[in-house]
């Protein structure tokens, strides 16, 4: 098995046709008005995107950008006051558009929100996704909180120093692992061997219209399933994520991160004691009906093990990908159609069922990240 093979790649084809090239660019205050504005901009650091989300006072207007249609004031004046900030960190081939809603949901709540276009894994380029990925999304999280910091336009107005952050999917692996869990590559082996059929979404994501790669990837578990532990290449259990030297109470990569939320994460590379670890507040947000990863091994398995995390809502009629908004038909169609089981639309799922699952995010953040 190669050290980098690309487990997770579904999203690249269809994102890359339809998602649009590039996006425009004292106490704290929490606004909670369903009126209030919500601006946008875009900053850069050493070529990643980073788009901001905040309230403002200027006056919003519907705006298109490629397929979507938004509710915003580019490049408008950030609200007065201090204000707390939240990171989000996008799915597998994601976009900041594609969470959009949450960060807009976010922003009315009084936060700034910073979202980092994750590099080698969007909906641009993807030749990263899946491991590769994991690996480097908390440093370009921890990159982005650097950029927010040093930002001449707001420096003063922004708490760097007390941040939230928030993974949806695969960003759940960004958010967990700077709360302080580790995961490894033979984790990933040891759970898809003894658990592919039960968590084929997970394991086989996005391969439903290639059948050799099924093939091939079924053959990979199933060698290292057979391998013994010495003959193993040392670098599949090698931990990332957390920190595995210095106090064993203290395993974030960067210690500003105070608060967590997930959103249908990814889980069960994730060791278990790693995850009875966390220390800090974590909220979770799951599906029931997600086919792509099986809440047993994923949302379950998580509240099962870190005792600072709490279920902060549990949609029985949700899939996964029903918690992307906006998500327009087309990119639905394509993308549900890559995956192995449940990735398309959920009957019976609401807009409204989804917002109550993002108010209560703003809400678990006003309550952990106020001063």
């Amino acid at each position: 098995m190669r050290k980098h093979s690309k487990y997770f790649n579904p999203l690249r084809q269809a994102l890359r046709n339809l998602l649009i090239g590039a996006l425009l660019y004292g106490g704290f205050s929490f606004t909670t008005s369903a009126q209030a504005q919500v601006g946008m901009r875009e900053i850069q650091s050493r070529g990643m995107p980073i788009t901001l989300v905040y309230p403002t006072p200027a006056k919003a207007q519907t705006t298109a950008l490629g397929p979507f249609e938004l509710d915003l004031a580019l490049g408008g004046e950030l609200s007065p006051g201090r204000r707390a900030l939240v990171v989000l960190s996008h799915g597998t081939g994601g976009s900041p558009l594609t969470d959009h809603t949450l960060a807009a949901t976010l922003a009315r709540a009084g936060f700034v929100v910073a979202q980092p276009l994750h590099r080698g894994d969007n909906y641009r380029d993807a030749n990263a996704a899946g491991p590769a990925s994991w690996q480097t999304r908390p440093k370009e999280i921890t990159e982005a909180i650097d950029a927010v910091a040093a930002n001449t336009l707001w420096q003063g107005r922004i708490d760097t120093q007390r941040v939230g952050v928030h993974g949806m999917s695969a960003g759940g692996v960004s958010a967990l692992s700077l709360a302080g869990a580790q995961w490894s590559l033979q984790s990933l082996i040891d759970h898809c061997n003894a658990h592919l059929d039960a968590d084929v979404g997970f394991c086989l994501n996005g391969l439903a219209q290639d059948h050799l790669q099924i093939a091939k990837r079924r053959a990979q578990f199933a060698l290292g399933g057979l391998t013994p532990q010495f003959m193993q290449p040392a670098y599949l259990s090698v931990l990332h994520g957390g920190l595995t030297k210095g106090s064993n109470s203290e395993r974030r990569p960067d210690t500003r991160i105070t608060a967590a939320t997930v959103l249908v994460p990814v889980v069960a590379v994730f060791t278990a004691e790693s995850l009875q670890s966390i220390n800090i507040p974590v909220g979770v947000v799951s599906a029931g009906q997600d086919q792509v990863l099986a809440p047993q091994f994923h949302s379950d398995y998580l509240l099962s093990q870190c005792k600072s995390c709490e279920r902060l809502a549990h949609l029985q009629v949700s899939g996964h990908f029903d918690w992307l908004s906006p998500w327009p038909n087309a990119i639905a169609q394509q993308v549900g159609a890559l995956q192995m089981r449940g990735g398309y639309p959920t009957l019976g799922f609401s807009a409204a069922q989804r917002q109550n699952g993002f108010d209560a995010i703003a809400k678990f953040f006003q309550q952990h990240l106020a001063p």
